[in-house]
């Protein structure tokens, strides 16, 4: 078992440059997802970890030791990739066993670590196997234990769902997280997809544009999001975004954007004083905006008119699309006991006490988040 350590980690690619001066510390036995869109440099990171990729300068630690001209064979790593890079010609046994074999780890041994293996993946009737005769959860199954029989000190893992059906990717998702927890190992995973993120870490670091936006746990960065990146790409629908105006009238601060002007909780005042009569962005997520009918008790909520656009009726939820009069669009996520007519103006609640503003003073391209 082993921490990892990214140290002013710097990676580039002739003038690109696809990570950024990135420090980070894994702890030991922790499960970690880098997440971020195509093109942020989490895959890069694994990679540069992995030691498929050399580093421009900075230095990765894997425990005590710096590893930056150390050879993936002797990094003490096992990688699980995107396409699971089975041999088609051997059998399961030997696709897990191929490592050890060059290793010229004992036939005994070997035998037990792929039996033990395959054991904990549920896959023991499949040893005898080709590649081509099983399904894509059972060839990522063996892609797993292929990576555990070597017993490594990190598991490293790159977008391995990806070329899973969306059930499959729920039921191999709860396998890794179990595998985990059975191996007590650290693991990286890499994800495009925020929902495996969500529910599979410990801790998110949360990429864009080769920097670590924010790390954290899932729930601080879906509460409490560092800026307005953050808070766009964790959750489901995404976070609505308003650019508004902070006014104050006697006592009462509101966001306004010349169509709604929405008050804000008072306690909220002395957090955000400092921003008005300036220009903010106000985000507010899908499941704080309610159906007045079945608004929860106790909210500081505040009635907002639109228009229903799209209807999405998902049995336990209901996601309404709502546009204003100017153009403007959001999307609420209510009770499935709401009842909705396309083209229809409605009221919606918004629970203020959930509400998000972000100052683009300092930086227009990504709003920080004012708390």
């Amino acid at each position: 078992m082993a921490s990892v350590q990214f140290e002013n980690v710097v990676k580039k690619f002739g003038d690109f440059t696809a990570i950024e001066n990135m420090n980070l510390e894994i702890f030991d036995q922790e499960f970690l997802v880098l997440v971020g869109p195509s093109g942020c440099g989490k895959t890069t990171a694994l990679r540069c970890l992995a030691g498929l990729e050399e580093v421009t300068s900075g230095t990765i630690r894997i425990g005590d030791r710096v590893v930056n001209d150390v050879p993936p064979k002797d990094r003490d790593i096992a990688m699980v990739f995107q396409s699971y890079a089975l041999y088609p010609h051997m059998s399961v046994y030997d696709n897990m066993a191929f490592g050890l074999k060059l290793r010229k780890l004992p036939k005994e041994e070997i035998q037990s670590r792929v039996e033990k293996s395959a054991k904990i993946l549920g896959i023991e009737m499949l040893l005898k196997r080709k590649p081509r005769e099983l399904s894509g959860g059972q060839r990522q199954r063996v892609a797993l234990g292929r990576a555990i029989v070597r017993e490594p000190k990190v598991f490293l893992l790159d977008e391995p769902l990806s070329n899973l059906d969306a059930k499959l990717r729920v039921q191999t998702r709860a396998e890794i997280s179990k595998i985990h927890h059975h191996l007590g190992t650290t693991f990286v995973y890499v994800t495009h997809d925020q929902t495996e993120a969500m529910t599979m870490a410990s801790r998110i670091a949360v990429m864009n544009k080769g920097v670590i936006q924010q790390l954290d746990t899932p729930q601080t960065l879906y509460d409490r999001p560092a800026n307005q990146f953050v808070a766009g790409f964790i959750g489901t629908p995404a976070m609505n975004f308003f650019t508004m105006k902070l006014v104050k009238e006697g006592d009462t601060l509101f966001v306004d954007n010349g169509e709604h002007k929405i008050k804000l909780p008072e306690y909220k005042n002395a957090t955000l004083a400092h921003l008005v009569g300036k220009d903010i962005v106000f985000g507010i997520r899908p499941d704080d905006i309610h159906n007045p009918d079945y608004s929860p008790a106790n909210i500081h909520g505040e009635r907002v008119k639109a228009k229903v656009d799209v209807v999405e009726l998902m049995g336990n939820e209901i996601l309404v699309y709502l546009t204003t009069e100017k153009g403007g669009n959001f999307v609420g996520r209510v009770d499935p006991r709401s009842k909705y007519v396309i083209g229809e103006t409605v009221e919606l609640i918004f629970n203020m006490d959930n509400a998000h503003i972000f100052d683009p003073s300092a930086n227009p391209e990504n709003p920080v988040a004012v708390r």
